[in-house]
């Protein structure tokens, strides 16, 4: 079944931030992983979480995005993020 994983972001370098965007699709789609939602615009319907940059990818399983999250290529997606967020917030869910 698969996973999705959703990233929550408040960039404060969007130069710096883009080492990051320039490598991470690569390093998703080389897992299967695939964008759902990549920035898009966002309304509250409910409740006072205010999300800044949203992404969701979805994945084959559970198992192949924590691989993604754990590979090298991602790695170096993640170093290249360094200092360029004031806020990411990832997380996981299997979907049904």
């Amino acid at each position: 079944m698969p996973a999705y994983v959703i990233a929550d972001i408040d960039v404060a370098d969007p130069e710096k931030y883009k080492g990051y965007t320039a490598l991470s699709p690569a390093a998703a789609a080389k897992h299967g992983g695939k964008f759902l939602a990549r920035g898009g615009e966002v309304a509250v319907l409910e409740g006072g979480w205010t999300p800044g940059r949203l992404v969701v990818l979805e994945f084959p399983d559970l198992a192949v995005a924590r691989t993604f999250y754990a590979s090298a290529e991602y790695a170096e997606a993640r170093a290249k993020r360094a200092g360029a967020t004031r806020r990411f917030n990832m997380v996981v869910v299997q979907g049904v």
